[in-house]
């Protein structure tokens, strides 16, 4: 007799900024044998850690570290992108499966974390100025079953929306069925999405506390070593928050008090365009599971391997809030 296979091969948590994701992460991790992926856009960055958030403290269960990867992966100063995390990811999924442990993505980005769970492929297109010729004209109906044909399973309903998308969704299969070496291969994603809320205002004031601590860790201090280690102003800005307000501030355009009144209106800003891109995210198909980050751990992670085993939890069918 086949033993049952299980519903679910990783475990996505995601949230705002100031939210305790990883945290929840790491819990449960050590209760299923499990290993985090970071699924943060920055964090890939060596050097860069008061700045992004890599709180590492999190990362240890009873005194115990859970395993940690697609942290400090590349040098301050390079351009990581969608497309290498997602190649990064499998390599790193796979790995993990292949030891017989489990893994949980876990992040705030939501163009890294959908384009996991959605099986986007990120190959930089060309556009194809012959094809498109040959579908000028067509109706969307003509363009939706053109694309049906060559892709039968069509989950991204987005792509049929318009006569545009339409033709740009044809145009990328087009090119994939012409250059196959060139698709990164994606397993088969079965994901228990875990979404982590607080009341706005309760953020607000994590966000706040959390900017204020941060600073007092000696968050100047890394900035200005990533400045003495030869990276340029502009290639710290580059990489926003944190990291261009106090550029800003340690090259003299802004004072300190500037500096932090602008940095804490920024991620606030930022905390609500991550919860615009979940609920995107539940708009276009993916189920997201919102358990109150205020709750005590034990019961955040009940909760989320109740819903893991295959039980309801009561805030289930609750949407995302602002």
């Amino acid at each position: 007799m086949n033993a049952k296979k299980p519903k679910y091969n990783l475990i996505t948590v995601l949230g705002p900024t100031a939210t305790g994701k990883t945290g929840l992460a790491a819990h449960l991790a050590a209760k299923i044998d499990g290993e985090v992926i970071s699924g943060d856009s920055r964090q890939v960055y060596r050097g860069m850690d008061i700045g992004t958030g890599k709180d590492y403290a999190d990362y240890f269960v009873n005194g115990v570290e859970i395993p940690s990867h697609l942290l400090d992966i590349e040098d301050p100063g390079k351009h990581y992108n969608v497309y290498r995390f997602q190649a990064d990811f499998v390599q790193v999924f796979e790995d993990i499966h292949a030891r017989r442990k489990f893994p949980l993505l876990c992040g705030g980005s939501g163009l890294y974390l959908e384009a996991i769970l959605k099986d986007y492929k990120l190959i930089q297109v060309p556009p194809n100025k012959k094809l498109r010729k040959e579908l000028e004209g067509k109706s969307l109906e003509e363009l939706t079953e053109i694309l049906k044909n060559l892709k039968p399973n069509l989950h991204n309903k987005t792509d049929l929306e318009t006569d545009r998308r339409a033709v740009r969704a044809i145009e990328i299969e087009m090119y994939y069925r012409e250059n196959p070496q060139l698709e990164t291969p994606m397993p088969e994603i079965h994901s228990l999405n875990i979404g982590v809320k607080v009341d706005r205002e309760i953020r607000r004031l994590r966000i706040t506390n959390r900017l204020e601590q941060r600073l007092e860790e000696g968050m100047l201090d890394e900035v200005q070593r990533l400045l003495d280690s030869g990276l340029t102003p502009e290639q710290l800005i580059y990489y926003g928050l944190e990291y261009k307000y106090l550029t800003l501030h340690l090259i003299g355009e802004l004072s300190y008090d500037e500096m932090f009144r602008q940095l804490e209106i920024a991620i606030h800003q930022f905390a609500k365009r991550q919860m615009t891109w979940f609920r995107g995210m539940e708009k276009r198909g993916t189920k997201i599971h919102w358990i109150d980050g205020t709750l005590p751990m034990e019961e955040r992670v009940r909760e989320v391997l109740e819903l893991f085993s295959g039980g309801h939890s009561s805030d289930d069918s609750k949407s995302s809030d602002e």
